[in-house]
């Protein structure tokens, strides 16, 4: 299994990611390669930054230099691993051809920095559409929503089909992207695993993804658990957000109170019962209770696939039931004793 990790964000965000400055490696006007000349800085990841940058052997052209930067305080051993590591996932994703995914084109090593280079991706990410409908007091279309879920669907099919599988990790609004031509693209490859179950896990510079948007089996520290479920979890949450406004509740919290997750229809009565259904088995708590693939999700999304009975909410998390040892009517007994006791013990100390 191979890992890596960063965060896209819009150009707006060059300057400041939530509010705070953020530090970059490289400056505007620096030219890597002889090739790759930086604009500004356009994201930060746990391993590095995100830089849009000219192509100056196509003019005309922008991309993303993906960053990593290892840490120098590793054993010289596991440095080495970790550097391997992201050339085989960067060999693999160079591979990827699908309208829907952002093409890889190069990648390479300036001293201790590692760089992944790819399409600039135009337009406004879905993060960016909600909120301009929840300032508008509106909820998206689920039309359109569901018109941008089945692209989504074929970018995921096409990476969990590959051999061995690719699983994203990271699906959430802000990793979506709306081209101007009306294409969407799944912009980052941050957090991607690369399923070799035959490979010892190198766990150097894996992330576990964006808690609102992460499965149980996601957390904890080897991922052996992880399979493409983990990108249907993720994809089901995503819609659940740009379907009510509402950021669903984080999987950690639905373990020990499943109540937590409020039904879409409660928030947005003007959605069909059929997405909804789909969506709240998609973010089932456990991978068994999942569609097996993207496919089967996207269609019982358009009411092509039966949806199983799911659990009843009491199931669903640890949630103790109410225990009564007595009945009303002896509550009530006792109650009565009780005062007939105080009032006796009055009438004696008088």
């Amino acid at each position: 299994m191979i890992y890596a990790e960063t965060i896209t964000l819009s150009a707006e965000s060059a300057a400041t990611i939530e509010g705070e400055e953020v530090p970059q490696s490289l400056k505007s006007g620096e030219v890597l390669r002889d090739r790759y000349q930086i604009r500004e800085q356009i994201g930060r990841g746990g391993t590095g930054s995100i830089y849009l940058a000219e192509d100056n052997r196509l003019q005309g052209r922008l991309c993303a230099l993906k960053e990593v930067e290892h840490n120098q305080v590793l054993p010289t051993d596991t440095l080495a691993q970790s550097r391997e590591q992201f050339f085989r996932e960067a060999s693999v994703l160079a591979r990827l051809d699908h309208p829907n995914l952002p093409k890889v084109s190069d990648y390479f090593s300036e001293g201790t920095y590692d760089y992944l280079v790819m399409d600039y991706v135009p337009g406004k990410d879905l993060r960016e559409r909600m909120q301009e409908a929840r300032r508008e007091k509106r909820f998206l279309p689920e039309g359109e929503v569901m018109r941008w879920a089945a692209q989504i669907a074929d970018a995921l099919n096409y990476l969990h089909s590959q051999d061995p599988p690719i699983i994203h990790r990271d699906i959430k609004p802000s990793n979506i992207k709306i081209m101007p031509s009306g294409l969407v693209k799944l912009v980052d490859f941050g957090l991607v695993k690369i399923m070799a179950p035959d490979e010892v896990t190198i766990t150097v510079i894996h992330g576990q993804g964006t808690a609102l948007y992460t499965p149980l089996e996601q957390y904890g520290g080897d991922d052996t658990h992880t399979d493409p479920r983990a990108d249907i979890f993720s994809f089901g949450a995503t819609l659940y957000h740009l379907l009510t406004n509402e950021p669903p509740a984080e999987v950690r919290k639905r373990f020990l109170h499943s109540r937590s997750l409020i039904p879409p229809r409660q928030i947005n009565p003007d959605l069909s019962p059929q997405v909804e259904k789909a969506v709240l088995w998609a973010m089932s708590l456990h991978p068994d209770n999942r569609p097996s693939n993207v496919l089967t999700f996207r269609d019982a999304l358009i009411g092509k696939q039966d949806i199983p009975p799911q659990p009843s909410v009491s199931q669903l998390s640890f949630e103790a039931p109410p225990i009564s040892i007595f009945t009303p009517e002896q509550i009530a007994g006792y109650l009565a004793g009780g005062l007939f006791l105080i009032g006796l013990l009055s009438t004696l100390l008088r």
